[in-house]
């Protein structure tokens, strides 16, 4: 035969593993009844009356779509399955060296697949596919931990390209030397949130400063901070004359329009004493309509942080969320190593995670919270 026994057999093998995890997983998406609820809502669509109220109509489309893009997720797994067989078959039959390699490329990819929709089905709390905003604070040590923050907004930024996502930056200050300030941004796609809310703490830097003559050792800090996008369907009471609004001239990373008018926006909210800051390339009512979205996610959380609290002072639980609690480590020197300190999932290969590949931290962390919520 023109290509290996024992090869044929092991893709043979994974794809028999591979079909008794897909239709586990068909079952846990509920693919079938998700069909047939897309097809009544398919059915009322085509109703004459439809489209005259707005509010529903907009809201069975959202509905629509979510459950379509469930259906083709699947479907595609399927088919590339059944297409993995087919090769596989015709290579054996036709003795095809060429057929058989195409058979373990799909397959190959098929288990990729396989493993992304998996987590897929983890993420399943209130604002999991909700869009993301993402707030990256340097922290002490100047220029080495405002550096550490960009990279972080880098590895972040590319990570969100090859998901397919859209990045929106609301608010970005330069470093006076190097690096940001503070970076905040929109990631927008679907579960952008479920995926990103694991990153949220405190991210620490081993290496060799770039910005040290003597070539030292440093050690800088970044913290993550990760917000859902709060639709407007969620009431969140923020008073008008409870919020202080400053504009200002943007600046870094701005675009045409910086430094050329008062566009920022500033808004603290007295209360609480929250302040949060928009500046892009639109108007300042358009700053403050982000900047707005940025407050009534903050509160929102506020408001559920204040009320977890509450009942796990009855159920006597603490939690230690400071500087000295990083949920993972960067090493560049003497080794190369990034560890998550809550999984205690790790990989030698430093670039590729600064390049942005940082899934598997993310499913193994997904792992661990849906593991961890079962057991309480």
């Amino acid at each position: 035969m023109g290509c290996d026994l024992m090869d044929f057999d092991s893709v043979r093998l994974l794809l028999e593993e591979l079909k008794e995890k897909m239709y586990t997983l068909k079952n846990a998406l509920k693919i079938e009844e998700k069909s047939n609820t897309l097809s009544e809502l398919e059915k009322e669509t085509a109703k004459n009356d439809f489209w005259e109220d707005t509010d529903n109509s907009s809201k069975v489309l959202a509905k629509m779509k979510m459950l379509k893009s469930d259906v083709e997720k699947y479907n595609n797994i399927e088919n590339q399955y059944e297409e993995a067989v087919t090769y596989l078959e015709l290579a054996q039959e036709e003795n095809d060296t060429n057929s058989f390699k195409e058979a373990k490329n799909i397959a190959n990819k098929l288990q990729s697949n396989l493993e992304k929709l998996e987590v897929s089905t983890l993420l399943s709390d209130d604002y999991d596919k909700n869009n993301a905003i993402v707030t990256i604070h340097p922290g002490a040590g100047g220029t080495e931990s405002q550096d550490w923050a960009l990279m972080l907004y880098r590895m972040y930024t590319r990570w969100a390209q090859r998901q397919e996502f859209e990045i929106e930056v609301l608010d970005y200050q330069d470093g006076e030397e190097a690096g940001v300030k503070s970076v905040s941004f929109l990631v927008k796609g679907e579960n952008a949130y479920g995926y990103l809310k694991g990153e949220a703490g405190v991210h620490r830097l081993v290496r060799i400063s770039p910005f040290d003559s003597n070539s030292r050792r440093h050690t800088s800090f970044a913290a993550l901070e990760v917000l859902p996008e709060i639709s407007d369907e969620i009431v969140v009471d923020i008073r008008q004359e409870d919020i202080e609004m400053d504009v200002y001239r943007a600046s870094g990373a701005g675009g045409q329009h910086v430094n050329k008018t008062s566009s920022a926006v500033r808004l603290k909210h007295i209360p609480t004493g929250i302040v949060v800051t928009c500046q892009t390339e639109r108007s300042q009512m358009q700053n403050r309509e982000y900047a707005m979205k940025m407050l009534k996610a903050k509160i929102y959380k506020l408001e559920k942080e204040n009320h977890d609290n509450m009942i796990n002072n009855i159920k006597g639980e603490t939690s230690d969320n400071g500087w000295g609690s990083q949920i993972r480590s960067y090493v560049f020197c003497p080794y190369t190593l990034v560890k998550d300190h809550r999984t205690g999932y790790e990989t030698g290969n430093v670039q590729a995670v600064m390049d942005g590949k940082i899934d598997d931290f993310i499913y193994e962390y997904l792992k661990s919270y849906v593991k961890n919520d079962i057991m309480k």
